[in-house]
């Protein structure tokens, strides 16, 4: 049987191999479970060979699969340079722009600049997902997202140009009335006595903040989870507990809530972001516009 996989089937593929499940990767590509099982069957089928490898836990790639999948990357990504390219002489032409961003990245640096991106751009689309940062630097590397926004410095083997994003101290939210509330500043080992609010257990930075506890020593109480900063300070402006912040984040909503920002004196709480990409010259137009909002220095 011939090899006639189109656009849809390497799509799907790729979400997929990078969900790591085909619940996941077919909901990425707005299909059906069903649908989508049938596609990577009649692909294995065309083939004579299994590209997935089925796991209690999900789905990786077999050697066939990940040949598969590194062409597919190859093969989309030739397609939305040529859709940038030709976005001057055919309206309408959407082009999609593939952006992974660490917690804080996404919760407060991104939306504004997101937004006005869409307002100002309305034939591109971006797909925005949250990762564990060094799983954004392998995604960024592998061609798999055309846009990284990490904490911390890249490792230089990964071989990704890089531009700084963001400076990103991290605080102590705590309510006006807490006994943390009369200092300037504490250690992390002061506040780990107290109730934390957090967010998700997978979210990057909550993930970080749990690694400091441990670290420590000591256990992080989280009585609650939330998926926003501003849901979080509402909580401990009420009570519930205190909260690990962006300074900004914290600085920003002291002003609407009975919170204060208390500065952590431990070196960990400093970080910075940074935006990475596999290179000027392998971004497509579309990716390219939107590190022009994200990063001005960094195209002419």
């Amino acid at each position: 049987m011939p090899l006639r996989y189109d656009l849809v089937d390497l799509r799907l593929f790729l979400h997929v191999v990078e969900a790591g499940s085909i619940t996941h990767g077919a909901q990425r590509t707005n299909m059906s479970l069903a649908a989508a099982s049938e596609r990577i069957r009649a692909m294995e089928d065309a083939l004579g060979s299994p590209l997935l490898e089925r796991k209690r836990r999900g789905v990786e790639p077999t050697g066939a699969g990940a040949v598969l999948a590194q062409h597919a990357n190859v093969v989309l990504q030739q397609l939305e340079q040529m859709r940038g390219e030709l976005g001057g002489f055919a309206q309408g032409l959407r082009g999609r722009v593939r952006l992974h961003s660490n917690t804080v990245g996404m919760l407060e640096y991104l939306p504004a600049a997101i937004a006005k991106f869409l307002s100002d751009h309305p034939h591109i689309d971006i797909d925005l997902e949250e990762h564990h940062s060094p799983a954004i630097v392998r995604a960024v590397a592998a061609g798999r997202a055309d846009i990284g926004i990490v904490a911390g410095n890249v490792d230089p083997t990964a071989e990704l140009q890089t531009f700084p994003f963001a400076q990103n101290q991290l605080v102590l939210a705590v309510a006006r009335r807490h006994a943390l509330a009369r200092h300037r500043e504490v250690s992390f080992r002061q506040a780990l006595q107290y109730d934390f609010v957090g967010l998700g257990a997978d979210s990057a930075l909550q993930a970080y903040v749990n690694q400091q506890a441990l670290r420590a020593g000591l256990s992080l109480r989280v009585r609650l989870r939330l998926g926003s900063f501003d849901m979080i300070c509402r909580m401990v402006e009420n009570g519930i507990g205190i909260a690990v912040l962006p300074e900004a984040t914290a600085r920003r909503l002291q002003e609407s809530m009975a919170i204060k920002a208390v500065a952590l004196t431990d070196g960990w709480a400093a970080r910075h972001l940074t935006t990475c990409i596999r290179s000027l010259k392998t971004l497509s137009p579309h990716a390219k516009q939107l590190l022009k909002v994200l990063q001005p220095q960094a195209l002419p």
